[in-house]
């Protein structure tokens, strides 16, 4: 005879059984119950019980029914992803982007602060208040209309949301940005390593949707790695993973130089190698080597199906993928598959909203967060 379940397993089971409607009805117009059970594989009792405890918080709301056929018409149900808002937030070295977002992680409003990589703590953390409030504003919404934020930075992070470090940005290591954050949004705030971040926002939304291992290389004025293992994001034990550019031999801390050796900013470098110049392709050529060197260490230990080139050179994907992927050949005994982000600039503040919209499922679902609406 099987065991009787606890009441903390049914408990959960109701919390999986609701996330599991919820992942089908969001960006659908409307399903009936059948369709529900269907996609879900619950039976058609347990899927009208969630979807009536549903209903009664807010997460699903009615959506006519379906005429036509014999009998009562069938009613319908569609997620309300508008019961809700999440924010992200990416503070860079030149730039400062905040969005809201609602429950189905589709944008609402943004706004956009410009930086310097120069610039102290006190001036990045009030651009950082201002692209909040800019954003807030413009979405007509207040810091208490907000669920959870997401926060996405250059550096090394802790699980409570203060940089343990960072070389990019000058007095930055320390900042504890949950704590800032929340002063002007006082819901939940995670923060999280901005590599990582766009790692999750590519398994999300990018070019790895599919893939359930992947490595992402963020090329740049910094390089740095995110990872993800078997669909989730991995951050090791003290969330540092993926530092391997932590490493001097490797080149990865100065791997960008190679691209301002040739006289010229790194998009014109990117541009004359296009063009076939000469100094201009061995500069590039360098650049793919040291980049290719970290890359192929973490292709060797995870065996990924794939490997995602983002940050601000992505754009150059057509002078950087095939010399990388050769480079990748030389060192590798399996190359995976090697794509350039189709996210750019947006990779890490979409992330950061997935960060968030992760977090007000894990706690709306299991009661720890009452649904409020809005409507």
């Amino acid at each position: 005879m099987a065991a009787e379940m606890s009441g903390g397993d049914l408990s959960r089971l109701r919390q999986l059984n609701a996330l599991a409607v919820i992942k089908v009805l969001q960006g659908r117009s409307s399903l009936t119950l059948t369709e529900v059970a269907k996609r879900t594989g619950l039976s058609r009792a347990s899927t009208e019980d969630v979807v009536r405890e549903l209903l009664q918080k807010g997460w699903v709301a009615e959506a006519g029914a379906t005429a036509g056929g014999v009998g009562r018409p069938a009613r319908r149900y569609r997620f309300r992803a508008d019961a809700g808002r999440v924010l992200g937030v990416d503070i860079g070295g030149h730039k400062i982007r905040a969005v809201v977002a609602d429950l189905d992680g589709d944008v609402q409003h943004s706004a956009r602060v410009p930086v310097t990589p120069e610039m102290g703590r006190l001036e990045r953390l009030a651009a950082v208040d201002r692209a909040v409030a800019e954003c807030l504003e413009g979405a007509g919404l207040t810091g208490g209309d907000v669920w959870a934020s997401g926060v996405g930075t250059t550096g090394l992070v802790d699980g409570a949301g203060k940089v343990m470090l960072s070389e990019a940005l000058p007095e930055w290591t320390g900042v504890d940005l949950a704590v800032h954050v929340r002063r002007l949004v006082p819901a939940p705030v995670l923060v999280e390593n901005d590599s990582k971040l766009a790692a999750l926002a590519e398994c999300w939304r990018g070019v790895a949707r599919y893939a359930k291992d992947m490595v992402f290389l963020l090329a740049g004025l910094r390089t740095g790695a995110g990872l993800v293992i078997d669909g989730k994001l991995h951050k090791g034990f003290g969330n540092a993973s993926g530092e391997i550019g932590a490493l001097p031999v490797l080149g990865w801390i100065r791997a960008q130089e190679h691209l301002s050796d040739a006289n010229g900013e790194a998009g014109d470098v990117f541009a004359a190698a296009r063009n076939g110049d000469k100094a201009a392709l061995a500069a590039v050529r360098r650049y793919v080597k040291d980049l290719a060197l970290g890359a192929s260490a973490l292709v060797l230990t995870l065996d990924p199906q794939m490997v995602v080139v983002g940050g601000g050179f992505s754009r150059s994907a057509d002078v950087l993928i095939e010399p990388l992927r050769r480079e990748l050949d030389r060192w590798c005994i399996r190359t995976p598959e090697v794509r350039m982000s189709a996210l750019g600039d947006e990779a890490v503040v979409l992330g950061a909203v997935r960060l968030a919209l992760d977090d007000v499922e894990d706690r709306v679902l299991d009661g720890r967060t009452p649904l409020v609406s809005h409507l």
